[in-house]
């Protein structure tokens, strides 16, 4: 399974993040994929950057974000833009599995006259 997670990087006391996607059998700081953006708690906002295309690459691909990384992905709104693009896959392959029944019942109709 894929995991999109934080990496701890920084010195001591001062921690600093990036947001990867792994293995959920690495360790923690282990081998990963692919670095998809990072996150520094330690300023006032907190700040953080994701790359849009990859997250959602990877979200479409069935990468599961741990609580972290899903509150940070919500708070970029790329959440919201991947339940909208599942949802318009589901309305489309709908719209599709219906042009394709009417369509197969007038071929039914035309050749039975």
């Amino acid at each position: 399974m894929v995991k999109i997670r934080l990496r701890r990087v920084g010195a001591r006391n001062k921690p600093m993040y990036r947001v990867v996607v792994a293995d959920a059998r690495s360790p923690r700081d282990g081998a990963f994929i692919e670095v998809i953006g990072h996150y520094n708690p330690l300023t006032e906002p907190a700040t953080f950057a994701i790359d849009e295309e990859k997250a959602l690459k990877w979200l479409s691909r069935g990468a599961k974000p741990t609580n972290t990384a899903l509150s940070l992905l919500t708070k970029a709104g790329i959440m919201e833009k991947l339940e909208s693009v599942s949802a318009g896959k589901v309305r489309a392959a709908k719209s599709e599995k219906v042009t394709t029944t009417t369509e197969s019942k007038s071929t039914t109709e035309e050749s039975s006259q």
